[in-house]
């Protein structure tokens, strides 16, 4: 049994903060759930797929993000509860369906779980998703801690249904990779059906509907403001005169730094855990209790801003400061000794960091720079593509593990703006210059958003390479299924659409499938691609070998090692593939057994054959 189904109220578990919230939405009835994955938020559905194989809990992975917030606002409208998440750029692929999704509301509660992602560590921006609450006129809640966020999933649906409107719980990276203990609660019997029940007047969003349906909008916005004001984890804890507001992971850091530079008597600290609408009566009286103010909040001046305007409209003139204290800044994620340093410099402290460790005697770590895998598919078909179209054209990427295309000696990315963009800016490529353009696109992307940019290639008669990555996952964020997949893999009752029978049906004509370890016949394929005038795509059609594996699809050929007798040491192996089971030693380039997977691609690329395999 899944430990999330652990029905044991008052049980306490260790839980990872994305766990917390899928168990919150189980203790809330959750009984729909919908995604793109996309970290830092890609446990949570992770959990589901694996309960909705031992519940009537339903749950997918829809194409994107969009697809998959109209597929939860379906459900959600028969009046089932409905729960459904995603990385903060994937917001403003459903940014269409939410904005007017608030419009139309839901009759079961919708929880939109939406993590950001400051310092980016997998992700293309830092932008701040507070604004879309304030876009759309959703209500948002932000939790502190993995206690919270549990509890705050399971309020989160009962405001969503007592106001009729989808409720965006926000985390960010460090809460939902961090770790605690969580009291759990009952979990109550799972409502699988509901109705529909007919009502085009506020449910079909003509503009004499729509009109109608922004007043109610505003109305209820006038109901969760209410609601704010009384939120119990809206708190003002404290009666000093020194003020501190801080929201989401930073209200840690900020109990921390006030403990360690021991002034909990002059400080009162506004936590704002329902941070859109901001309740403004609560901080009004706070700005009344005290003499200045900082604000610790990741990312953009956001509750800053609000707070000096609620101080202009009500008299008020005390200084209020976040960004620009210390090493408060819009930029990357904070830490426990940023916060400190900056609380200290603001309210005059005399604060000396902690010493640092004396490490002086240890090593250097080695580099570890992200890499491909050894026998990663992707490096054989970038090695074919470069002797191809070599370095002048044009490489358009998408978001996926082949964006690591950038790093050399490969060196095959020269453009990235979100998922799908490597199609639709070939397009643009390829009317706006000579040079040969050729895009990279990954199967899972292809489907998220790679067939409207095609069908648009097709259609205005453009002239480029598509080459499609298969590795049959969606290996980036822990092979999760998509509609390429060969799911009875993954023992998932899914039907596979092909992916030659898609671009065929988009009116390509000149198609090409290949398997990457295949050098020879690949980089045949791509030459005659490059000939073609018109619009090509390459398929490169090989399992993604951590996936193979995992489902017991790997075949291990023989392992590879370098004759020294036969090497000439020019190194074309290593400076053309850089495969990380290859390494140099004593001047001499070897093959680490462990490491390689036996694909034979270096075997190929190795113009003496000094590459053969062990016997």
């Amino acid at each position: 049994m899944h430990k999330l189904l652990t029905d044991a109220p008052g049980k306490k578990m260790l839980l990872l903060g994305n766990e917390a919230i899928a168990r919150g939405a189980l203790e809330a009835g959750l009984s729909f759930a919908t995604c793109y994955p996309g970290t830092p938020s890609s446990e949570i559905p992770e959990q589901f797929l694996h309960i909705s194989q031992e519940t009537d809990l339903y749950f997918e992975y829809s194409t994107n993000e969009k697809v998959a917030l109209e597929v939860g606002a379906g459900a959600a409208a028969c009046g089932l509860r409905t729960m459904v998440t995603m990385k903060h750029v994937g917001l403003n692929v459903a940014a269409d369906p939410l904005m007017t999704l608030a419009y139309v509301g839901v009759k079961g509660g919708m929880v939109i779980v939406n993590a950001d992602d400051p310092s980016l560590f997998s992700s293309q921006n830092e932008q701040d998703n507070r604004y879309y609450a304030r876009l759309s006129g959703l209500p948002m809640l932000e939790p502190t801690t993995v206690q919270e966020m549990k509890d705050a999933t399971v309020a989160a649906f009962d405001l969503s249904e007592e106001l009729g409107l989808p409720v965006i719980l926000r985390t960010t990276t460090r809460l939902n990779h961090i770790r605690g203990g969580v009291e759990l609660g009952k979990l109550p019997p799972r409502k699988t059906k509901g109705t529909f029940k007919k009502d085009p007047f506020n449910l079909v969003t003509v503009p004499a509907v729509s009109r109608k349906l922004h007043q109610v909008l505003l109305e209820k916005y006038d109901r969760a403001l209410e609601k704010s004001e009384q939120w119990p984890y809206n708190q003002l804890t404290g009666k000093g005169k020194w003020g501190i507001v801080a929201n989401g992971v930073s209200v840690n850091y900020v109990r921390d730094a006030v403990v360690d530079l021991g002034i909990a008597d002059k400080v009162t600290l506004l936590k704002l855990g329902f941070s859109w609408p901001l309740p403004k009566a609560l901080m009004t009286r706070f700005l009344k209790q005290v003499d200045k103010v900082l604000v610790v909040e990741e990312l953009e001046p956001i509750m800053e801003n609000e707070l000096k305007a609620l101080a202009q409209e009500n008299g008020i003139t005390i200084p209020i400061k976040g960004k620009g204290v210390g090493g408060l800044s819009r930029l990357f994620e904070y830490d426990p000794g940023l916060v400190r340093k900056s609380v200290a410099e603001y309210f005059g402290i005399d604060y000396k960091a902690p010493a640092m460790v004396e490490m002086s005697d240890l090593p250097p770590l080695p580099g570890r720079p992200p890499n491909l895998c050894a026998g990663c598919p992707h490096r054989a078909t970038f090695y074919a593509v470069k002797q191809v179209f070599g370095n002048e054209a044009v490489y358009p990427t998408d978001i996926g593990c082949y964006t690591l295309g950038v790093l050399p000696p490969i060196s095959m990315a020269d453009y990235l703006i979100c998922m799908g963009s490597s199609v639709s800016s070939g397009c643009g490529f390829a009317e706006g210059t000579d040079q040969k353009t050729v895009s990279f696109i990954g199967d899972s992307t292809f489907f998220h958003s790679g067939i409207t940019g095609l069908v648009n290639a097709v259609h205005n008669n453009h002239k480029f390479t598509l080459v499609i990555l298969d590795n049959g996952t969606t290996a980036m964020t822990g092979h999760q299924p998509h509609p390429g997949v060969q799911a009875n893999l993954m023992g998932l009752d899914r039907t596979r659409v092909s992916i030659e029978n898609v671009v065929r049906g988009c009116g390509v004509q000149d198609v090409h499938v290949v398997k990457p370890f295949k050098i020879k016949k690949t980089i045949e394929a791509l030459q005659a691609a490059r000939d073609y005038d018109g619009l090509s795509v390459v398929i490169s059609d090989e399992f993604c070998p951590l996936f193979a594996k995992a489902t017991k699809q790997f075949k291990r050929g023989k392992v590879f090692t370098v004759n020294q007798e036969k090497c000439k040491n020019h190194r074309d192996c290593i400076n053309k593939l850089a495969c990380p089971a290859m390494f140099v030693e004593e001047e001499k380039v070897r093959i680490d057994e462990n490491m390689c997977i036996g694909c034979s691609v270096c075997a190929q690329v190795c113009p003496e054959n000094a590459i053969v395999p062990v016997k």
